[in-house]
């Protein structure tokens, strides 16, 4: 039986050392999953012209991001293993599809991979392989990364895409921010739930505030990766709650 794709709305840089409804959440699905071969995360946080995926055999927990003064936060470290050989195959079925793509071989775990994997799987026991996005190439080209990837779903590889629902981080703090990014979230879930991809590769000009809650596109875009890889079966939402008042914490389950 093939593993789910996932998206994960990672929302900000301290997930990882938060306790709230989106962790807990994580934690229970990392539990229900079976048995994993490897992880593939396309990641929000990496981005390039071109796919590009990691082939370290170790990798190194990058603290991508500025958070304020939480010593716990920089000190925290995700000990996964690569898999270099994996990383070949994706690189591989990406040139096979007709989608150029490379390698790094030393590319380490962004946040957009590791905080999440944090509370999925805590003890690092999976080898992790991140793949980058590429926010100048839009939706249709994701998806069609997405049906590259999807044979490795029935070989043991769980696929995550690893964003955000919503992601204007200026709205912290601000009474209006919850509407707009509520009504996008909303949007969000029916379009999915009723597997309207047309509407979703047409986000920008048909879902409420596209603009607003995506003033760029990258944190959406691995979505697409995800509902390539699983173009069958059904799209449902696992988790739905907020941080700071305007990034929903959306979990989506695919297959």
């Amino acid at each position: 039986m093939p593993l789910p794709a996932l998206f994960i709305s990672h929302g900000a840089p301290d997930i990882a050392i938060q306790d709230t409804p989106a962790t807990r959440a994580l934690r229970q699905l990392g539990k229900s999953l079976g048995t994993i071969d490897a992880i593939v995360v396309a990641s929000a946080h990496w981005l390039t012209s071109g796919p590009v995926v990691s082939a370290q055999s170790r990798l190194k927990t990058l603290h991508d991001f500025y958070w304020g003064p939480e010593p716990e936060l920089y000190q925290k470290e995700y000990p996964a293993t690569g898999n270099p050989q994996l990383a070949e195959a994706i690189a591989a079925a990406l040139r096979d599809h007709g989608i150029a793509a490379d390698i790094d071989i030393h590319r380490g775990m962004d946040h957009g991979v590791w905080t999440p994997l944090v509370h999925l799987r805590p003890d690092a026991d999976i080898p992790v392989v991140a793949l980058s996005t590429q926010p100048h190439r839009g939706a249709e080209h994701h998806l069609a990364v997405g049906r590259a990837l999807a044979p490795l779903r029935d070989q043991g590889v769980l696929i995550i895409a690893s964003g955000a629902i919503t992601h204007n981080l200026r709205g912290i703090g601000t009474a209006s921010a919850h509407t707009y990014a509520l009504e996008f979230s909303q949007w969000a879930k029916e379009k999915i739930e009723s597997r309207s991809l047309r509407s979703l590769l047409n986000y920008r000009s048909e879902a409420p505030h596209a603009a607003v809650n995506h003033p760029t596109p990258e944190h959406l875009l691995p979505l697409f990766v995800a509902l390539g890889t699983a173009e069958k079966g059904p799209w449902t939402r696992l988790h739905s709650s907020w941080t700071y008042g305007v990034l929903a914490m959306d979990i989506y389950r695919f297959g």
